[in-house]
């Protein structure tokens, strides 16, 4: 997810509302080229087929329909498959509290729980293979600790923030020192005592 980012605004998270966008992202291979130009960007639906392994037909049908919902954008220059796209925001959460959009929000939650999922899963076989400077950079850990729901709260801010620190780094490129790497993490907190809930 190169461009010179000084010349547009900063680009926020969305929050997704609109069921119809849920619909619409809730696709493996939508989903994948978002996660190719979150690593390089801008990128062209060749340039994209070659890292999600998909025609580039394919994945300039899938552009224009992220387009359509305002996933991403035309990033300037080119026509047709020659045509770079970049995102249109730097990631989305899901706003599960209007009704209306349950349904949909469920369905998408589960796509990206599976592709979470089958990450981590492709990580933990493969990683025996990794270069030793890989593997010190790559971990797993279960932790339990005892929160009120209002820390809980707080804890997930704390999270996000230190995030956030890296973050300028996602809009240009020039910001990131020599050697840096993409890492992604992928987390999950949730009330343990949930695990042993009855479904009677």
């Amino acid at each position: 997810m190169s461009f010179e980012s000084g010349d547009v605004a900063p680009r926020e998270h969305r929050k997704l509302t609109d069921p119809k966008a849920m619909r619409a992202i809730a696709h493996p291979t939508r989903l994948a080229l978002l996660e190719a130009l979150g690593r390089r960007e801008p990128l062209t639906a060749t340039e994209a087929a070659e890292m999600v392994g998909e025609s580039p037909t394919n994945c300039a049908f899938h552009l224009r329909t992220l387009a359509k919902y305002g996933f991403v954008e035309e990033a300037g220059g080119g026509t047709g498959r020659s045509r770079p796209w970049r995102r249109a925001h730097i990631g989305f959460t899901l706003d599960e509290s209007d009704p209306a959009g349950a349904t949909a929000a469920a369905a998408l939650s589960a796509v990206l729980w599976d592709s979470w999922l089958e990450r981590i899963r492709r990580i933990g076989t493969m990683r025996y293979a990794f270069p030793e400077h890989w593997n010190k950079i790559t971990s797993a850990a279960e932790s339990v600790f005892y929160l009120t729901p209002e820390e809980a709260e707080t804890f997930k801010e704390e999270l996000t923030a230190m995030l956030f620190r890296y973050r300028e780094r996602l809009e240009d490129p020039s910001l990131r020192p020599e050697g840096a790497v993409a890492m992604e993490l992928i987390q999950f907190t949730f009330p343990a005592d949930a695990l042993h809930t009855s479904e009677d």
